[in-house]
C-alpha cells in the first residue's frame, strides 16, 4: 500500500487519514458481512471454553426479538476485526511512517508483524486460560444466592471485551522494547524501578479487564510481568550488541551524542 510523503499540508494529512480510515472501515464491514452467515458456529466456538461453567442444564437465552440479530452482528464485527487486524495495524503504522527517518523505517514491517502476533497471543491466552476461570468465578458469586439466566448477549459481550482487552494488553512488551532501545526511557531506569512498574502493571490489569474478577486481574498481571521481563531481556541483548554495555544507562541525549560522534568518525 502506498506511503505518503513526509511533508504535506494539513489538509493533505487529513485526506490521508480519511483514506486510511476508509480502507479500515470498508474492510471491516465487508468481512463482517461475509462472516455473518457463520456466526452460529462462531458463537458455539466462543462458548466452548465456558460451557462447563454454565448453570447445569442451561442454554444461552435471548431476551428480545432483535436480540439474535444484534448478537450475530456484534460477533460478526468482532471476528471481522480479528481477520482485519493486520490491515488495521498496517494502516495505522503507515499513517505515521512518513515521519520516521529512513534508518527507522526498517523496523516498521517487523513491528507490524510483532503487533499482530502479540495481539493474537493475547486473545489465545484469554480464550484458553482466562475465559473459563473468569466466567466460572463470576457465575459462582451469583449461584450462591440466586439463579443465573444464561443471557447470550451478556455472556458474549463480556467474552469479547476480555478478548480485546488481552489482545491490546499484550502490546505492552513492544512499547517497553522501543522505549528502551530508543533510549526514551533508559534500560537502567526500567530495571531499577521494577517495584513501581509491577504496581503499575497490577493497576493496568485492573483497568484493562472489563470484569471485576480478581482471578482475571491476577492472571493478566502474571502474563504482563512475564512479557515485561521478556521485552527487557530482548532490549538488553539488542542494546549491548549494538552499542555496548554502557548504553544500558544512556539517556536519549547521550545516545544522540554517541551517534553524532560515530558519524563524525565515519566522515
Amino acid at each position: 500500500m502506498p506511503i505518503g510523503p513526509a511533508r504535506m499540508p494539513l489538509l493533505d494529512h487529513l485526506g490521508e487519514l480519511r483514506r486510511r480510515l476508509t480502507i479500515v472501515v470498508v474492510s471491516l464491514l465487508a468481512t463482517a458481512i461475509v462472516v455473518y452467515a457463520a456466526t452460529p458456529t462462531l458463537i458455539d466456538f466462543m462458548i466452548d471454553p465456558i460451557r462447563s461453567s454454565l448453570p447445569e442444564g442451561a442454554n444461552l437465552t435471548v431476551l428480545s426479538v432483535l436480540g439474535g440479530f444484534t448478537i450475530r452482528f456484534k460477533v460478526a464485527l468482532f471476528f471481522g476485526m480479528i481477520i482485519c487486524a493486520p490491515i488495521i495495524i498496517w494502516e495505522t503504522m503507515a499513517f505515521f511512517l512518513p515521519a520516521l527517518k529512513p534508518s527507522e523505517r526498517k523496523w516498521v514491517v517487523p513491528t507490524v508483524g510483532a503487533m499482530v502476533a502479540l495481539f493474537f497471543m493475547g486473545m489465545t491466552f484469554c480464550y484458553f486460560i482466562i475465559q473459563k476461570a473468569a466466567i466460572g468465578w463470576m457465575i459462582d458469586q451469583t449461584a450462591q444466592f440466586a439463579s443465573v439466566i444464561a443471557d447470550a448477549e451478556d455472556y458474549l459481550n463480556i467474552m469479547m471485551l476480555l478478548e480485546i482487552g488481552f489482545g491490546l494488553a499484550f502490546q505492552l512488551p513492544l512499547v517497553i522494547f522501543y522505549l528502551s532501545i530508543l533510549h526514551i526511557v533508559p534500560y537502567k531506569t526500567f530495571r531499577s524501578n521494577w517495584r513501581y512498574i509491577y504496581v503499575g502493571l497490577m493497576l493496568l490489569s485492573g483497568v484493562v479487564t472489563p470484569d471485576a474478577s480478581p482471578v482475571t486481574m491476577v492472571l493478566m498481571f502474571a502474563a504482563l510481568v512475564g512479557l515485561y521481563e521478556l521485552a527487557l531481556a530482548f532490549a538488553r541483548y539488542i542494546l549491548i550488541a549494538r552499542d555496548g554495555k554502557e548504553s544500558l544507562k544512556w539517556s536519549r541525549e547521550e545516545y544522540e551524542e554517541h551517534k553524532f560522534e560515530e558519524e563524525l568518525k565515519e566522515s
